[in-house]
């Protein structure tokens, strides 16, 4: 059954909008020092503009001592030097807004930096005027503090290790799911809450456009009580005990309250959140619930990870991934939405774990691996340089990553006596700095990133993947993204139509349409490096003589002419888009 067009619920922008996600470290340095700043994303806005993207996602540019990278934030009211100052981040503002592109903050509010001033107190004494702004628990009944096995619980960080640190100055430990550097606040605390939404509205006044939320679906804790340990683990898995807890969406009503609801609509709020169920994400992000515009889930992205978490390769069935993206459409057709995409700053390059990085197919599949995600209902993400199907890099060993959650692991595994090449191969393959190496500007050193040493190594194939070349190439990944967009932009079914999964059984075919009264899209690809493979949608006779909206990919090689009861046959990661009208 389809929606009638004229039954379509007004048009939120961000239905019909793109976002481009920027990690500022390695984006473009302005200034040689080897790390990108703020300057020089102003100085490629008119790149952004040209692809068409509608919305920066800009990761954390706060004052940080950069144990992770900027998620841990030691003061959420001012820039970091290394990406210059505030005065910049207002220019950036400015000179985005004139070119009709709003800025959306990374905002981490489940922990802060130990260096916060928050914490600095905190950890003081129990008696401190924020010591109960943080998770702080006495020792294992019967031990002493700091003496291994005396942690409240057995849950491990998600960074590895134990995710309780021992405070001596306080005499208890403090949980930290992700670095021990990272404490988690203590949500329950009406003056945490308070203190946040306070900083919410003076970012908003400032001229922000909203915020990308940081796994904030982890503020509400369950029960501090001791977990499974997963096969092959040192520590309890606390995922139960600390996602989706039972005060969340009163906590981001009482959010939307209190920051957004007297404002003019048009703001924007993400809610990062892994392991939501699609059933908590039509809550957390239904219109009558005053919670979140969207919700950025995972489940895909895990579906290569086996019963020993992120680092236990499994092979990913195209079955298996159609299953999970097509759940998500049906149980947010009528209620809630999602965000799409493929990759991110925590996540590998999606041409390498997706498609395919072999020169003979990189770009026919960064194509179509863009063309079938952007083309799904919900709001599409890109990262930078996935319009240009930046791959993983070739890391030679353990020297060559800098991520904190990769090396923490690698020691962690080679002391529980894993073979060191299995972990590395886990690494190269999953590791956050694929994703983190600088973005690829033109073949000139070190690819246009910096004047000076890049923080991290450019990959090496940057003479023959770069903006410059593409941006001038009718056929390059970069144009091909261009008209996606547009096609978003362009057609109010791409943005409203109802979704119907096709061929969920193909392990080759990814096929789907889209429909809004009498206007109906077809999406069909080939996911494969396979010749001549069939696609036998439903109505196949007709939707192969529709008008071709876009198509890219291989061409079908030494096939005879198609069977009239499969009419269309894809070529190596083949893409095509028909549109039929009444």
């Amino acid at each position: 059954m389809t929606r009638d067009a004229d039954t379509v619920l007004p048009r939120d922008w961000w239905k019909s909008a793109v976002v481009y996600q920027i990690y500022p470290r390695s984006f473009a340095d302005s200034n040689g020092d080897g790390v990108g700043d703020l300057p020089g994303i102003i100085a490629r806005l008119e790149y952004l503009q040209a692809l068409g993207v509608d919305v920066i996602w800009l990761s954390p540019v706060y004052r940080s001592p950069m144990d992770d990278g900027g998620y841990d934030i030691s003061d959420y009211e001012d820039v970091d030097p290394i990406f210059g100052t505030s005065a910049d981040l207002e220019r950036l503002l400015e000179q985005a807004h004139a070119r009709g592109i709003k800025i959306l903050m990374d905002l981490v509010v489940n922990h802060t930096s130990d260096e916060h001033a928050w914490f600095a107190q905190s950890r003081t004494s129990r008696d401190s005027a924020t010591a109960d702004w943080y998770i702080w628990r006495d020792p294992r009944p019967g031990k002493i503090g700091g003496e291994p096995g005396a942690e409240p619980t057995n849950w491990g960080s998600f960074f590895s290790g134990s995710a309780w640190q021992w405070e001596p100055a306080r005499g208890q430990y403090y949980l930290h799911l992700f670095s021990a550097k990272q404490p988690d606040l203590n949500w329950e605390n009406p003056q945490v809450r308070a203190a946040v939404y306070a900083m919410m509205n003076r970012w908003l006044d400032r001229g922000v456009d909203g915020f990308r939320m940081d796994v904030i679906n982890l503020i509400s804790k369950r029960a501090y009580v001791d977990a499974p340990v997963p096969p092959g683990g040192q520590f309890g898995s606390a995922f139960h005990e600390v996602a989706c807890g039972p005060r969340l969406l009163e906590w981001l009503q009482e959010m939307h309250a209190a920051v957004f609801a007297q404002r003019p609509a048009g703001l924007l709020t993400v809610g990062e959140m892994p392991g939501v169920s699609v059933e908590h994400a039509r809550d957390y992000t239904a219109a009558d619930q005053q919670a979140l515009d969207m919700v950025f889930q995972f489940e895909h992205v895990d579906l290569d990870s086996g019963p020993g978490g992120k680092w236990d390769l499994q092979p990913l069935r195209l079955s298996a991934l159609k299953d999970s993206l097509g759940r998500w459409q049906a149980g947010l057709a009528d209620r809630g939405w999602n965000s799409l995409y493929w990759d991110n700053h925590d996540q590998p390059r999606a041409v390498s774990r997706f498609g395919s990085d072999a020169p003979a197919y990189l770009a026919a599949s960064a194509k179509a691996l863009t063309t079938v995600l952007h083309l799904h209902r919900g709001t599409p993400y890109l990262y930078q340089g996935e319009e240009l199907g930046m791959t993983n890099f070739p890391f030679a060993g353990i020297a060559d990553f800098v991520d904190l959650e990769s090396v923490n692991h690698y020691a962690e595994a080679v002391a529980a006596g894993q073979d060191p090449q299995r972990i590395l191969a886990a690494l190269r393959r999953k590791g956050r700095d694929n994703a983190r190496t600088p973005m690829q500007w033109d073949a000139s050193e070190h690819a246009g990133f910096t004047t000076g040493t890049p923080w991290l190594a450019v990959n090496p194939n940057y003479p023959h993947i770069n903006a410059a070349d593409q941006v001038q190439d009718p056929d390059s990944v970069f144009a091909h993204t261009q008209a996606v967009i547009a096609l978003r932009h362009t057609l109010p079914v791409v943005a409203h139509g109802d979704f119907t999964m096709l061929l969920p059984q193909d392990e080759r075919v990814y096929a789907f349409e889209r429909a809004l009264g009498e206007d109906r899209i077809l999406v069909v690809a080939n996911l494969s490096g396979d010749a001549a493979v069939p696609a036998p949608v439903p109505e196949a006779l007709h939707w192969a003589a529709a008008p071709v909206l876009l198509a890219s990919g291989g061409k079908v090689c030494g096939a005879s002419e198609p069977a009239l009861d499969c009419p269309i046959i894809l070529g190596p990661w083949e893409c095509r888009v028909l549109r039929r009208q009444a």
